[in-house]
């Protein structure tokens, strides 16, 4: 039974590097095992309910909000989908909580599907065969995703998982993990995403010191300070490398402006989010999920604006809430010394990453972050019940003899 759910896990995973369409196989098959899971037996802890809890309020905001319109047309479905992946988010938590094991099962899968997803969007960029510009949208590689912007951040955690691997693990499997970072980098490259190109800086800094934080030994710390080095002047050449296609550096130039024509104009990017902020002070219920963009033709491009507007500020707590929560219950146990804190280093790093992206997008239904929140959740309940199973083997050793 227990490789069975290892397998069925890992497919789920698997299956989130493609969304071509909604609802994707992700959806359909999570739903399947999900009501499976919890019929054999799956415990929902209290970290796990209360994680729940969280993304519940988040949704009953929506609702409120959406009670105040005349008009709902989509806005039942999106809702739906959004409560879908809270409860996703619980499910991942659950799944940690019950096997430890599950962790690397799902990573693998995650590297799996992401070099296979980044493979489909580099063909798609190359044209390498009829049919392939599927995968490519605006000149933009997206592989098995709808968007660019959600293909390339997508592809920052197996990115970040590989490069530890390499730097702690066998390094008989070190060609194949090289292998596949290259595909991983060339797919995240050509994804000409900005988000994602900040977002791996911001992840892999944090994550290189968080490594450097948390290495107790000085020969390990100079040998991740020198790899460090040689990291960085690999990257840059294959950059280099890279800008020699005149497609790649027409495109890289004009991707790699800071600000966009639709970011600085008037009512543009940087303008709704202050205007977004401003509707929240006179709408505290939101003004209706997916009405932002109906009234000024774009969404908000940012999770706090988004949150407000769509959810209203029960959402907005709800939402920052999970988030403290994540970062702070996280963060405390990253130097701790448990077979998990690699997983954790990695999945910590990058949850960071998506919440600095997300004042500039909206990230609230993008699958794989609910994974994140649930797995760095899943983490902390490991803790907990390591703390619980220590406290009780203490209180045991210290009992009085009978008499």
């Amino acid at each position: 039974m227990r490789v069975l759910s290892q397998w069925l896990i890992g497919l789920a995973v698997f299956l989130g590097a493609f969304v071509l369409n909604e609802p994707a196989p992700y959806e359909i098959f999570l739903v399947v095992i999900m009501a499976a899971f919890l019929l054999f037996g799956m415990r929902l802890t209290s970290i796990a309910l209360s994680l729940g809890t969280l993304f519940i309020l988040f949704n009953i905001g929506g609702l409120i909000s959406m009670l105040t319109l005349a008009e709902t047309t989509g806005i039942p479905l999106y809702l739906a989908v959004s409560l879908f992946l809270g409860l996703t988010s619980v499910f991942w938590c659950a799944a940690v909580e019950a096997d430890m094991g599950r962790l690397r099962t799902i990573m693998r899968a995650y590297v799996v599907g992401s070099a296979i997803t980044a493979l489909l969007g580099i063909a798609g960029y190359f044209d390498l065969f009829p049919g392939s510009d599927l995968f490519l949208r605006y000149g933009r590689a997206k592989g098995g995703f709808e968007d660019p912007n959600v293909f390339g951040p997508f592809l920052i955690l197996p990115i970040i998982y590989l490069i530890y691997g390499l730097l702690y693990r066998n390094m008989v499997l070190a060609p194949l993990r090289l292998f596949f970072l290259s595909i991983l980098a060339l797919g995240l490259l050509l994804s000409f995403s900005r988000g994602a190109w900040g977002m791996l800086i911001v992840a892999g800094g944090l994550f290189y010191l968080l490594l450097l934080m948390t290495e107790t030994r000085a020969q390990q710390k100079l040998k991740l300070l020198v790899l460090g080095g040689l990291g960085v002047a690999l990257a840059s050449l294959v950059l280099v490398v890279a800008l020699q296609f005149d497609a790649v550096y027409d495109m890289f130039e004009q991707r790699a402006r800071l600000v966009q024509d639709y970011d600085g104009r008037e009512l543009g990017r940087f303008a709704r989010h202050a205007l977004g902020f401003q509707w929240a002070l006179e709408n505290p219920l939101g003004i209706g999920p997916l009405e932002f963009g109906r009234k000024l033709g774009e969404d908000t491009h940012n999770i706090w604006v988004k949150s407000l507007m769509a959810y209203g500020w029960l959402g907005f707590f709800s939402y920052l809430t999970m988030t403290v929560t994540t970062l702070v219950g996280g963060g405390r146990l990253l130097g701790r010394k448990r077979p998990w804190q690699p997983y954790l280093i990695c999945l910590y790093a990058t949850f960071v990453a998506h919440i600095v992206v997300a004042w500039v997008i909206d990230i609230d239904h993008w699958r794989h972050v609910y994974l994140i929140i649930g797995l760095i959740w899943g983490c902390m309940g490991l803790e907990a019940r390591h703390q619980r199973t220590r406290e009780t083997s203490q209180q045991g050793h210290h009992q009085p003899v009978p008499a």
